[in-house]
């Protein structure tokens, strides 16, 4: 198979990664890792006693998620036709939903993103996600959701990785009061208005911005949600609300610490016209997604659902400066790497 992207060269990256040889020996990697299982094996017994049936889904696809904030999409000359690897599994988690009512994924992900991202310390062209859809649900059903699987997984690491955690520097008890108290939710028009309060130009009607993320983070004492993102800001598969035209019944999980972004999810379209509609208004072409238009016009059902980043998740409970430290062989924009 042939990889093919439309990025021009990247200028050098802000960040130097280790090599492997390094990396892997470095006595905080193998804690990291640890922990790191710790946490899968926390999100899985969580989900399977909920219900939930872990699925594997494809690595390529002739589409995948169009919204991921300005990352390139990779080609694969899949014998003569153009299929993408995937950013996202969403489409194939809606589409799950007609095996099971419930499901759940530990899934690969890759995101050419611009090189300017390497210096943020949350940004990885090549991750994992713990991902989640529930058929039936709301939006404060999938927050509910990510709420106890993240409590779950960290009381796991708390309770399981305690040399791993000292290795790292990170107070177990610290973790435990971190996620004792239920997630606050926080509109998205109030985040906007408290920055700007504070001198930060966040524009009302659009994601917010990495440095607006890692500021808010800062202040923050536990993770907590922003809800209701304005439409437009996302795509087309996250729900509007009906009772606040404008507004999208969707939401992220935003970690203390500057941790900044840990999840994000919504309430789903799941209407045929609808999602033709919304994916013509954000500059889709809905001949792209045949496959999953023939789903929807059959009947996918309603559902809500959520992708947690695995090595987000990790760097924050383990407390490590840089989400690349979460993982054994990290890739960042622009850098070259095994």
């Amino acid at each position: 198979m042939t990889l093919q992207t439309d990025l021009p060269s990247a200028p050098e990256a802000a960040v130097a990664l280790p090599s492997p040889l390094e990396h892997l020996r470095d006595p905080r990697t193998r804690a990291a890792l640890r922990i790191q299982q710790a946490i899968v094996a926390g999100a899985r017994s969580f989900l399977r006693s909920d219900g939930a049936v872990e699925m594997a889904h494809p690595v390529i696809g002739p589409v995948t998620d169009p919204g991921s904030r300005g990352a390139k999409q990779v080609d694969v000359d899949y014998y003569g036709h153009r299929y993408k690897l995937m950013t996202s599994a969403i489409l194939y988690k809606q589409a799950s939903l007609l095996a099971f009512d419930r499901i759940f994924l530990v899934a690969p992900n890759v995101r050419l993103e611009p090189v300017e991202t390497s210096s943020t310390h949350r940004h990885l062209t090549e991750f994992r996600q713990i991902d989640v859809e529930y058929a039936g649900a709301t939006r404060d059903d999938a927050m509910g959701v990510a709420e106890g699987l993240v409590r779950h997984a960290v009381t796991a690491v708390v309770d399981e990785c305690v040399d791993d955690l000292a290795v790292l520097g990170r107070d177990p008890d610290d973790l435990r009061r971190l996620v004792a108290r239920p997630f606050a939710r926080v509109p998205h028009g109030e985040v906007v208005d408290g920055l700007r309060r504070d001198g930060y130009p966040q524009a009302a009607g659009t994601e917010i911005e990495w440095e607006a993320e890692e500021r808010i983070s800062r202040r923050a004492d536990a993770p907590f949600f922003i809800v209701g993102y304005p439409k437009g800001s996302r795509g087309f598969y996250d729900k509007e609300s009906a009772a606040e035209p404008g507004t999208l019944l969707n939401f992220d999980l935003i970690a203390p610490e500057g941790c900044g972004e840990l999840c994000s999810g919504s309430e789903r379209e799941y209407d045929y016209a609808a999602l033709v509609t919304r994916m013509r208004e954000t500059g889709e072409n809905p001949s792209k997604y045949a496959w999953y238009l023939d789903v929807a016009r059959h009947g996918i059902p309603s559902s809500a659902g959520f992708g947690i980043g695995l090595e987000r998740l990790t760097r924050w409970v383990t407390g490590l400066d840089s989400v690349w430290r979460a993982t054994a062989f990290p890739k960042i924009a622009g850098v070259v790497s095994p």
